[in-house]
């Protein structure tokens, strides 16, 4: 079956999908995007995804590219058209396309938009869940906004492309006082000795992970302790447990920190518990 895409107001098969070579995406990285997943034919976390755009678009003065309600639609439209049933489905909109000039372009210029879904192997993620999964640490050398979900993703790719050249799944960014901030696609949570859980507090120097508030509510209502602050990757490296969080993951153990084990090498019992528990009680749609 060929894959379809939603391409500025039309659905296209993705091998003959086409925008501008002036759209200020390709030119500016000039747009913000937003991943969501797909359970059994069905959005996770639907409105906080819509919710962090819609504050995503707001904060680079973009407009939405067409109402919340028609929105909606087309997502549900490019799900079912393409049979996803676990996977999930990416929104991009971009300022549009334009002469090439690093102001605003004219006002009648619409934002271009993007959707797209695939399928991805529930099994695969859950055999990560069941190894763990391997961490490096980098200087954190992206843009002063990266609570912002925007295109400019260039140092994530260099971070992830040098995790996997170490054998690792993920890399962890390091500020300039040595706490870590958060993954190149993912949060980073810790479980210290006490056995408070810990992820660093969601202002502008993260991402705010919409599966990072779903397990804030989680643990608040399992009566866990929890601590939104930094951390270092060597407390890290010293936890009880440590793990990673994003929508395509949800919650996956870390097993080694710059190839130091965690835990012995092993995944815990409390992110195990926190992903059973988003499964059980993530909303769907």
């Amino acid at each position: 079956m060929s894959r379809i895409a939603y391409v500025n107001g039309r659905y296209i098969r993705l091998a003959e999908a086409r925008v501008s070579v002036d759209d200020r995406a390709f030119t500016f990285g000039d747009g913000v995007y937003e991943v969501c997943e797909i359970s059994g034919g069905r959005l996770i976390e639907e409105e906080r995804h819509l919710a962090r755009l819609s504050r995503s678009l707001a904060a680079v003065r973009l407009a939405q590219p067409i109402g919340k309600a028609a929105l909606r639609l087309v997502i549900r439209e490019i799900v079912r058209l393409n049979r996803v049933r676990d996977g999930l489905v990416y929104l991009q909109v971009s300022r549009g396309a334009a002469q090439r000039d690093h102001g605003f372009p004219a006002a009648d210029v619409k934002p271009g938009l993007v959707i797209v879904a695939r399928s991805l192997d529930p099994a695969a993620l859950a055999a990560k869940a069941a190894a763990g999964i391997a961490v490096i640490t980098l200087p954190d050398n992206r843009w002063g906004r990266p609570d912002i979900k925007t295109l400019q993703l260039l140092p994530n790719v260099l971070a992830k492309q040098a995790a996997r050249e170490k054998g690792a799944f993920e890399a962890w960014f390091v500020d300039a006082a040595g706490f870590v901030t958060e993954g190149a696609s993912t949060n980073a949570w810790i479980v210290t000795s006490e056995g408070a859980l810990v992820t660093r507090q969601a202002d502008e120097t993260i991402l705010h992970g919409v599966t990072r508030a779903a397990l804030i509510d989680i643990a608040e209502e399992l009566g866990l302790r929890l601590e939104e602050r930094p951390f270092t990757p060597q407390e890290a490296q010293g936890a009880r447990e440590a793990f990673v969080s994003s929508a395509t993951t949800i919650a996956l153990p870390v097993v080694s920190i710059d190839a130091m084990p965690v835990a012995g090498g092993r995944p815990g019992p409390l992110v195990a518990m926190l992903r059973r528990a988003f499964r059980e009680q993530a909303p769907r749609s």
